[in-house]
Formats: C-alpha cells, structure tokens, sequence
C-alpha cells in the first residue's frame, strides 16, 4: 500500500488556518480515502450544503482541492476509489462523497445512526444532509473485538485492506472514530488519522499552546468533552511513547506539511 497526504479544503478561520487532511491508499483492492473533505457539490451549493458554519470557518472553496480532482492530478481514474473510510459525518469530512456515488462508505454505526436521525439540537445543526441525498452505498461497522495500541473496540477493515483499522474513538460526535494504517515493516511508519479527536498538535507534542479560537470551538462542537479531554490524553500518551508512529489530525496544517515530508516512507507491506 502506499499513503497519499491531500489537503482537500483550506479553511481561513480567523486565527487559525486550517487544512481538510485526507489520506488518499493504494490497496490491493483498489483505491480509497480516509475522510473526503468538501466536494464540487459544495462548491456549486455552499449555502445548501454546508450551511451558516461556512461563515465561521470561511473555507476556500477551490475545485483544485477537491479529492476526486487530486486523484485525477495523481494519475489514477476516480472510479477505482471503491472504498470510502470516515471519521465522522461533519460537512468539512463527507462533502466529496458526492463525487464518488460509486463507493462504498464506511464508518461506526454509532455515527452513521447520529447523522442519520439527528437527535440533539447540536447534532441537527452539524450534520447536512443534503451531503448524502445521492444514496451512498453504507457499511456501517459496530464494535469490534480487537485492541489497537490500548484504544478498544477496534476493527480491522478486511474487506478494505487488513492493514486499515477503525477505532472508535467518540467525543468530538456519538460515532467519531480514528482510523490507523498499520505497518509490518520496522522502516516504515503506521499513522493514525485522529480525525477531530484533537485540532492542534499542541494538544499531543505539549509544545506551544492551542490558539483559543480552536480550543472555544472543539468544545462548542463536542458531543461530549469530558471524552474529548480523555481522549487528547490517551493520544498525547501515545505520541509520547511511540515516536515512529505518524499521528495526524484532519486539521493541523503543520500535521500535514510534516505527512507530506514522509511520503515515501509511508509504502506500506
């Protein structure tokens, strides 16, 4: 397998920059994304798609950062993405989906079920679904049996690849979930996508401090943040013990300048 870092929606948050950080796999079986970031959809229809928040995130918006049209720049024909892993159904993480009607989509059936019916008034205003109305073919998985790294629950994506494991990891919404690229070589990294279970590397180098723009965001938005707060501590531990692994969250512009640096060590198997 070999990992390709894409930013797939620069937002211009007032004081705090942000990337749309989407792992683009060549597997066995094909090609597929972790996360999408926004898609040509969203560009045509921003105020039916993304809604009121688009004002506070202020996203570029540009075609050239959707997926489907950096998988086109890197030579591979947009059909033979044939799997879609998510962590999370936020706007700024499912928006390509349209683009890939073909795909298969995988996520938590806790977070599948949270989009899906909406229950509280935060979960009403973050998820848009006008997003999937094109019917996406859903693989939502439940718990699995396995442990990664300490983080339980976890379930490797076989039908993917077996080197794709889903992890449950809630809190930033009922269904969030990381998803970890497993290495079985000593020379190349396993990287963890964190999704948004953290924004700022801050939060697991304990280097500099978060810009309070993000920190006043993560909680408004979190589902529940005393599991938000646990989990920036079981990652901060895991960052501290384990410095071969490549641990990114989807918004971390550094994050992702640093992924983008280890390209070539991310072939994994």
């Amino acid at each position: 397998m070999r990992v390709h870092h894409l930013n797939c929606g620069s937002m211009r948050m007032p004081g705090a920059p942000l990337v749309c950080h989407v792992l683009l796999l060549e597997t066995r079986n094909g090609l597929a994304l972790v996360d999408t970031g926004f898609g040509s959809a969203d560009i045509a229809d921003p105020a039916g798609r993304i809604g009121f928040y688009r004002h506070v995130t202020r996203p570029l918006l540009d075609p050239a950062e959707t997926a489907i049209e950096q998988v086109r720049q890197r030579g591979f024909d947009p059909a033979d993405v044939r799997d879609i892993v998510l962590t999370h159904f936020d706007s700024d993480h499912v928006g390509g989906l349209s683009d890939f009607p073909w795909a298969r989509i995988h996520t938590t059936a806790d977070e599948w079920a949270a989009a899906s019916n909406r229950w509280s008034s935060l979960e009403r205003a973050r998820y848009r679904p006008a997003q999937w109305t094109h019917g996406p073919k859903m693989v939502p998985h439940g718990a699995g049996g396995d442990v990664w790294r300490g983080f339980a629950s976890a379930k490797c994506l076989t039908e993917i690849d077996d080197a794709i494991v889903l992890i449950p990891l809630p809190g930033h919404t009922r269904g969030h979930a990381a998803v970890a690229i497993d290495a079985d070589h000593p020379r190349r990294r396993t990287i963890l996508h964190a999704g948004d279970a953290f924004y700022d590397r801050s939060i697991v180098a304990g280097i500099g401090r978060e810009p309070l723009v993000l920190t006043v965001q993560e909680w408004f938005v979190a589902h529940d943040w005393a599991r938000v707060r646990s989990n920036h501590e079981r990652l901060a531990e895991l960052h501290r013990t384990d410095p071969e692994l490549l641990l990114v969250s989807a918004h971390d512009p550094a994050l992702l300048t640093q992924a983008l640096g280890t390209e070539d060590r991310t072939r994994l198997r």
